[in-house]
């Protein structure tokens, strides 16, 4: 059984800063591209970023300098810091693992609220 357990979300002052992660479970994470997907009420859900198993990454322009994903494989941990935070980074945050034949997991999600 699959499972993408979360933690770390929180409600922040704007300018703070909160760490999330991602433990995965059931699946070869080495073979996974992990990702933080965010969604805000009334709003599609958005990539936030993302990490290959060689540790390429990939942001939204909107966190670009702000956060940072990153992967320990010994530890099956996936992290996203999150620094500068602003009220527009209000959002529930959802784990992701994807895997290139296509299948898709994902966690539960984290509330993220940014108080101005």
């Amino acid at each position: 059984q699959v499972q993408l357990a979360e933690s770390g979300g929180g409600m922040v002052q704007a300018g703070g800063s909160l760490r999330l992660s991602c433990a995965p479970s059931g699946i070869m994470f080495a073979r996974y591209v992990m990702g933080f997907y965010r969604q805000a009420p009334g709003k599609q859900r958005e990539l936030v970023a993302r990490i290959t198993p060689g540790s390429s990454t990939d942001y939204v322009d909107s966190v670009k300098g702000r956060f940072t994903i990153s992967r320990d494989n010994s530890k099956t941990m996936v992290y996203l810091q999150m620094n500068s935070l602003k009220p527009e980074d209000t959002a529930t945050y959802y784990c992701n693992a994807h895997h290139f034949d296509g299948h898709d997991y994902w966690g539960q999600g984290t509330q993220v609220t940014v108080s101005s």
